[in-house]
């Protein structure tokens, strides 16, 4: 059955018990999930982002889309989890930093804000970490455990995984390998200059295009004259691969990680990323000799919500006194 939930569907299958939500917020939209214990998924939206709007606005486009999804299965919510853009405290639920792309955004306190709306427990983790939870869970990484999880969307950013489980760091900004320097000399969305975020995010991807050719073509638009043949097109692509396996080179040098997941937008020209890719790691593979594996994500367009759902079923989970 579907049903409309502002700009996106909505599919669902009927319930009665209680259910998880999980929600993405990204620059440009945000999706929910609504899944059972098990965390197979009962319903799922999209809407647009108001991320112009600050950041209750986009308290309010999400909760109203998860408000949505539970009414179109008459169920009531027992908890949702949030994977949102920027550097996240765990604990608090509180945005830390973000980027130019958001209005209002870091400091923005919004599991606070959420549980207000939703009336019900909400637990917030950065949007690639979640990302990262949902391909270990049910995606590409399956089965392995340790981990560096890319997403090429809006922006760049990144997810570690050690021993099976996402791993913060001191700050709760581990993986944040979209902001490293010495790519290029570009400005950075962040206002620094070089990182891999101005060579391989899909904002960038049209920003150097564009610069080359004049065209105001999107990254997809990009991606289709790419296969085209033309020049200009291709060699955007092949900057953003060889800069994303450059990266993702180093990190497995420092951490001895066995794959790299790609995510985000732009991993849907996986067809022209993957032979830069490969060409990068021939001539620049991690010091220890052991192959790296740089695969697609399997479940791209929901592992962050599926993620998110997972990390408030956890702590559910965890929140049930044990029985004696």
């Amino acid at each position: 059955m579907t049903h409309d939930a502002g700009s996106g569907a909505v599919q669902h299958r009927e319930t009665s018990a209680p259910v998880i939500a999980g929600i993405d917020i990204g620059g440009t939209k945000i999706s929910a999930v609504l899944t059972d214990e098990t965390g197979a998924v009962l319903a799922k939206g999209v809407v647009p982002a108001p991320a112009a709007e600050g950041g209750p606005a986009m308290a309010d486009a999400a909760a109203d889309l998860v408000l949505r999804l539970c009414g179109a299965l008459d169920a009531s919510l027992a908890g949702a989890g949030v994977g949102a853009a920027g550097v996240i405290d765990q604990e608090r639920g509180v945005v830390v930093a973000a980027s130019a792309t958001f209005t209002d955004w870091s400091g923005f306190p919004l599991a606070e804000e959420l549980e207000v709306r939703l009336d019900a427990p909400v637990w917030v983790e950065n949007d690639v970490n979640a990302f990262l939870l949902g391909e270990l869970r049910w995606g590409a990484a399956r089965g392995e455990s340790d981990v560096l999880g890319i997403m090429l969307g809006t922006g760049v950013g990144g997810a570690i995984a050690l021993d099976g489980a996402v791993h913060h760091g001191v700050h709760g900004a581990a993986g944040e390998i979209g902001h490293t320097p010495g790519f290029s000399d570009l400005v950075c969305t962040c206002g620094q200059t070089g990182h891999l975020e101005t060579l391989a995010s899909g904002t960038s991807i049209a920003r150097r295009y564009r610069a080359a050719t004049g065209s105001d073509a999107s990254a997809p638009e990009i991606a289709d004259r790419a296969r085209a043949g033309e020049t200009a097109a291709l060699a955007v692509f092949t900057d953003a691969a060889r800069a994303t396996a450059l990266a993702a080179s180093v990190a497995s040098s420092l951490l001895d990680l066995g794959m790299v997941v790609i995510g985000g937008g732009v991993r849907e020209a996986w067809d022209l990323l993957e032979p830069g890719i490969l060409d990068t790691l021939r001539t620049d593979a991690p010091v220890s000799g052991f192959a790296l594996r740089i695969v697609p994500a399997e479940i791209s367009a929901d592992a962050v919500a599926r993620g998110a759902a997972a990390l408030a079923s956890a702590r559910l989970a965890d929140s049930v006194p044990a029985t004696v």
